[in-house]
């Protein structure tokens, strides 16, 4: 569990008696003492919005850590946009413009880029602002090239499994019937690309990237998966930006699931879950134009009006 002692001090000298940061703080760590907030709660998410909506710069977080989201490729814009105050058409245009690439150049990716989408992803909201993911990058292709021969010991010693009727009819009998799913929805294409991979060095898997990125939580997350999706979505967004493309790989997500011994051998700890694994590299694909999605209908609630005593 994550240490929730407030750290956040109040410069007595600065601070106006405005309360904004009494009114932000979903903690209640503040309270007002002759005019001047000062720190009296037992807990503090260290969310910093205290420090955000400070106008005097008197609320600083111990917590905090300054240098965590410099930058290397970019200079970023260090002020704060209001809602509203920024190009959503163009933000649209991202999002749309963002696709799934299964084909790469074979150029590296620069380290400095892998730890910028990181810390990109850290900027992502987590669950009671937890921030217990964690990130393994692999650099190169012949660290891609590892980890895929590891999931490929997985999935021939599934494949083999999944051939046996009687076990699929079995587990299926018992009320676990994944073994015959896998078998009908996956294990041919799956036989396939393996023997592609072992004749031809054609990669299905991870399209021939040139990096890869393991994106996974510590314990004790309030909700450790979507945390870890969220930062996620962002490293896929500003990705796109800096030039590259992105995939993410499901197969590899289900193999370390079932088998631990993968994450093992990646170095991840055994407490630590997987959410998402990312391939990077530039696109070997230009696209003519964005494309659209299925039409989606929302729902409204409204609750039932109450009747009368």
């Amino acid at each position: 569990m994550k240490d929730r002692t407030p750290t956040a001090r109040v410069d007595q000298d600065l601070c106006v008696g405005c309360e904004l940061c009494l009114a932000t703080c979903p903690d209640r760590t503040f309270s007002m003492d002759q005019g001047k907030a000062r720190v009296t709660g037992d807990r503090c998410l260290a969310c910093e919005h205290c420090v955000a909506v400070c106008p005097t710069g008197a609320v600083t977080l111990g917590a905090a850590e300054p240098h965590a989201l410099d930058f290397t490729t970019f200079t970023p814009i260090n002020e704060w946009l209001p809602p509203g105050d920024y190009d959503l058409p163009g933000l649209v245009a991202l999002m749309r413009s963002r696709r799934s690439c299964r084909n790469y150049l074979p150029d590296p990716v620069p380290r400095d880029q892998l730890e910028d989408l990181v810390k990109i992803g850290t900027t992502a909201p987590s669950g009671t602002n937890s921030q217990l993911w964690t990130f393994t990058i692999l650099p190169d292709r012949q660290a891609v090239t590892a980890l895929g021969d590891r999931i490929g010991v997985f999935f021939r010693k599934l494949n083999a499994m999944a051939r046996k009727a009687w076990l699929r009819k079995l587990t299926k009998l018992l009320g676990k019937g994944e073994l015959d799913q896998y078998y009908r929805e996956h294990y041919q294409s799956v036989s396939e690309a393996m023997e592609q991979w072992e004749t031809q060095g054609i990669d299905r898997l991870f399209h021939g990237a040139p990096a890869a990125m393991v994106v996974g939580s510590r314990p004790g997350a309030s909700c450790p998966a979507e945390d870890a999706l969220l930062a996620s979505g962002q490293i896929l967004l500003a990705a796109h930006a800096m030039g590259l493309g992105t995939c993410l790989i499901g197969y590899a997500v289900e193999a370390m699931d079932y088998d631990p011994g993968i994450k093992d051998f990646l170095g991840i700890p055994k407490s630590e879950a997987v959410h998402a694994v990312i391939v990077l590299g530039y696109p070997d694909e230009k696209y003519q134009r964005l494309t659209g999605r299925r039409q989606v209908t929302p729902r409204y609630f409204h609750p039932a009006p109450q009747e009368s005593p």
